[in-house]
């Protein structure tokens, strides 16, 4: 009962851990606390935002962090909510997991010519190891949903983030 009992409470804990990482993930991009953001990744780490138009491919975690740094920066503020995380445990490797989470993600962009707001929902395919450091994730798989608002915020929010 006692291996039984621990087991048990060792997924719980990790299962905490895990959907702590992908909220940190949101957390990190609307707070601009790039150290944060990129301390949930891998490196490298393989990205797929081809639903956002950026082909998957995989990355080194810095260049990851510029990669959404540089769009989300010129924001005047943003709401990434990760939430209905369902982690499923790999049977054979007890230090693989996959997290389904939700994006609600929404863009603030003052003054903007299109509208000020941009909005985009879906889901996330997190596939996250188990590393010295901790649970990281080391595959982001982007879904689309839908979106609506100014379909050119992230251009234009990119364009006002670039040093002149």
């Amino acid at each position: 009962m006692t291996t039984d009992l621990e087991s048990r409470i060792r997924r719980l804990e990790d299962s905490v851990l895990i959907g702590e990482r992908v909220i940190k993930y949101a957390m990190g991009v609307d707070r601009r606390d790039w150290e944060m953001f990129a301390d949930c990744f891998t490196d490298p780490v393989h990205v797929d935002f081809s639903a956002s138009g950026v082909p998957a491919a995989e990355f080194a975690r810095d260049d990851l962090v510029t990669l959404v740094r540089v769009p989300l920066s010129g924001f005047t503020a943003t709401q990434h909510l990760s939430p209905n995380h369902v982690i499923e445990f790999d049977e054979h490797d007890p230090d693989r997991a996959v997290c389904y989470s939700y994006i609600y993600a929404q863009h603030y962009l003052e003054d903007s010519y299109d509208g000020d707001f941009f909005a985009f929902r879906g889901f996330y395919t997190n596939h996250i190891r188990r590393t010295l450091d901790g649970w990281r994730i080391e595959s982001l798989i982007q879904h689309a949903g839908w979106s609506e608002g100014n379909r050119n915020a992230l251009a234009e929010a990119a364009a006002r983030s670039r040093p002149r």
